[in-house]
């Protein structure tokens, strides 16, 4: 892009009119969302930013991205420390917040805020559950979402009475499909496509357990909104998702990747309705403390603190 024969690159555009912004709007802080590629808004002129980060992909990116792709986003992370030097964060779980720490960002300056999710909404449904085992997967279908782990677990399940449901959409959805029908799974799993609000409350809510298998997430919103539905979780032991599920309580982490484990943990629940009622109904006590209201007061307060110390 050129402008009176000086070359402007997207971070020389993005000051520039930043710039031009904050002096009519007169804002006290900027607000960067670290999402893939780091933007180094500190070096943009704001006299204070915040560096609010969901989730660093970190070597999982090589998981899913084209080599080139999944090389640049690796790379744009590394230089979080350099760029954000004395720069306050904010992140939305533990995890992310050790992975930052790794990276060289101090812990004093990492704040951790959990996002929530609307209890009003999702809920239980006396009467909603189906009546044989059902577990199901509910998210994009994507190679490093590793629904792959929960069919091959699904077809060790010794009851055969027990269906999976898998709702979403992506590119991955042929290879599930013939990974499907080469377990021989036949009617027993359904490849639901894209679902609306109310089909995913439906969905939630008539389910045995959400079954999570990534290897990393920030947080892992879905298991809280399944518990929220009275419904348990099943999820690997991974980064975010050991903290949206509380183990044994409001159902089962695992290692990951490890099939029997998996599949043991889906036949216990599949056998016994009452201790899917029980963890449920404790995940719908542990969901109530995740609110929207509940975020935005911290993330209010967060940001005042910054304003209010001058960091």
């Amino acid at each position: 892009m050129h402008r009176v024969g000086t070359r402007y690159t997207f971070p020389a555009l993005a000051r520039r009119y930043y710039r031009k912004f904050l002096a009519a709007a007169g804002h006290d802080v900027l607000v960067e969302d670290i999402n893939k590629v780091p933007l180094a808004t500190p070096r943009w002129g704001a006299s204070r930013t915040v560096a609010l980060v969901p989730h660093l992909f970190g070597s999982t990116v090589f998981q899913e991205a084209p080599l080139p792709l999944a090389a640049a986003v690796w790379l744009a992370e590394r230089p979080l420390a350099r760029l954000y030097r004395g720069v306050p964060f904010q992140a939305i779980s533990e995890s992310t917040a050790d992975d930052l720490v790794a990276r060289g960002i101090p812990r004093s300056l990492i704040t951790v805020i959990h996002p929530g999710i609307d209890t009003n909404h999702f809920t239980p449904l006396p009467g909603a559950r189906a009546e044989t085992p059902l577990f199901v997967y509910l998210g994009r279908l994507k190679r490093y979402k590793g629904v792959d782990i929960i069919l091959r677990a699904f077809a060790q399940l010794s009851d055969h009475t027990a269906r999976l449901e898998i709702a979403g959409t992506g590119d991955r959805r042929p290879a599930l499909e013939q990974l499907a029908a080469s377990l021989d799974l036949g009617d027993r799993v359904r490849f639901l496509g894209f679902v609306s609000e109310e089909e995913k409350l439906a969905l939630l809510r008539r389910a045995w357990a959400l079954c999570f298998t990534s290897p990393k997430e920030g947080w892992g919103i879905t298991n809280l909104e399944a518990a929220a539905c009275g419904t348990p979780a099943i999820a690997s032991r991974s980064p975010g998702l050991r903290e949206s599920v509380r183990h044994l309580e409001t159902g089962f982490l695992v290692t990951h990747g490890d099939l029997d484990e998996l599949a043991g943990v889906m036949d216990r629940l599949a056998s016994s309705r009452s201790l899917v009622e029980s963890l449920g109904a404790q995940g719908r006590i542990f969901a109530e403390g995740f609110t929207w209201e509940r975020a935005a007061e911290a993330t209010a307060r967060h940001l005042a603190h910054i304003v209010s110390s001058g960091v």
